[in-house]
């Protein structure tokens, strides 16, 4: 992993008033000095203290701190927290950071690098949701999958949802479960707000009911769809030819015409031509009279032809949607859901793998959407909005 960013800076001479008064009962925009040359003890990698002023609200007639830029009511600055933070993104461990900054001289607990990295995975996520809403109905394509972590020794579902053209993260979510009515809940008001006019996801179904409810187009996964029939047809194959099957009567084909079948099944999944549909209704039709098994027993081979090629006819629009919309609307859209799974692999999987686990839910959120906020960023990013009060 690599985190191009600026870690903030600590500038003693430079203060930043705020132009309103921070009480929150009071709006005042005047104020006077009270108290010159207040000196502050501050934890940083640079100064061991700096030098503040106090000064008094004419609406409510309180004082109040004016800290110089980098530095805030905290003990630490912004820039010993965004060092604490960088090291922890990076897959150094709480104690670790603690270790490595004490060698340095710099004293911090490793459980202030884990209240620095929580509030900065808070203040992410604000961001984030102030960044999507600007997004209203500017996002084309989102990218959705699940994956899972452990917390307190027990599988969550993490929801993670793609700018699919951009690659940029658009919501991390911690899910009750995966089932259909989870997701919906999850991803309907998202594709709403963004103005999706596609859903790119796995085969799971729970997703096609998704896509249908949103009214958007929806693009199966066509390496997860491949690999899964190439493996059903090598699984047929080996079945065939060890013992080839009994066919069953009112089923007008052989083992041989499967054989040549399965090869006409893995030239329309590898080729998607443009006929493929049709070519699948006419394999299906091949199939459509063999008879389910019975209670107790297992299904034949010309049962499972015959549901696998009714599935995959069923839902050759949605396998095929990347090339009906990029001659339809003009819209490039990838035919995998690559650019999920690569988000879910560097802002969820990649700091997880270093871990026992989580604790809290909210840390799996907090890390997570740091993580991956962090990566988004343009190459010298200034972290000090992580760090604003």
């Amino acid at each position: 992993m690599r985190l191009r960013v600026r870690i903030p800076a600590v500038e003693p001479l430079i203060m930043v008033a705020p132009e309103e008064c921070p009480y929150d009962e009071c709006q005042g925009k005047y104020f006077k000095r009270h108290q010159e040359h207040c000196d502050k003890a501050v934890r940083d990698t640079k100064y061991e203290q700096v030098e503040v002023y106090r000064r008094k609200c004419l609406s409510c007639e309180r004082t109040h701190r004016v800290y110089p830029q980098g530095v805030s009511k905290a003990q630490q600055t912004d820039r010993l927290k965004g060092v604490s933070v960088m090291l922890y993104v990076l897959g150094v461990s709480y104690r670790g950071v603690e270790d490595f900054l004490m060698a340095l001289g710099f004293y911090l607990s490793y459980s202030s690098v884990y209240r620095n990295v929580q509030a900065a995975g808070g203040k992410v996520r604000q961001l984030r949701q102030a960044w999507l809403e600007q997004r209203q109905g500017k996002i084309r394509v989102v990218g959705g999958d699940l994956t899972y972590v452990k917390c307190q020794g027990e599988q969550v579902v993490i929801g993670v949802a793609v700018d699919a053209q951009e690659g940029i993260t658009l919501d991390i979510k911690v899910l009750d479960n995966q089932e259909t009515d989870t997701l919906k809940a999850w991803l309907l008001p998202l594709l709403e707000l963004v103005g999706a006019e596609v859903l790119t996801t796995d085969d799971a179904d729970a997703f096609k009911t998704v896509a249908d409810e949103a009214g958007v187009e929806q693009q199966v996964c066509r390496r997860h769809v491949t690999l899964n029939v190439l493996d059903f047809i090598s699984k047929m194959v080996e079945c065939v030819l060890n013992q080839p099957p009994a066919v069953p009567a009112g089923l007008d084909v052989t083992p041989e015409q499967l054989l040549a079948d399965l090869e006409t099944l893995e030239w329309i999944m590898l080729g998607h031509p443009g006929q493929g549909d049709q070519l699948l209704q006419e394999l299906f039709l091949r199939y459509a009279a063999a008879a389910p098994p019975k209670k107790g027993q297992r299904a034949t081979v010309w049962y499972r032809m015959r549901n696998h090629l009714l599935h995959l006819w069923d839902h050759w629009n949605r396998l095929t949607c990347y090339r009906t919309l990029r001659h339809s609307r003009g819209l490039a859209l990838d035919a995998t859901n690559n650019c999920t799974e690569r988000a879910i692999g560097w802002s969820v999987k990649d700091r997880y793998r270093t871990m026992r686990g989580y604790k809290r839910n909210i840390s799996i959120l907090n890390v997570s959407s740091l993580t991956a906020w962090l990566l988004e960023r343009p190459a010298h990013y200034d972290m000090s909005p992580l760090f604003a009060s």
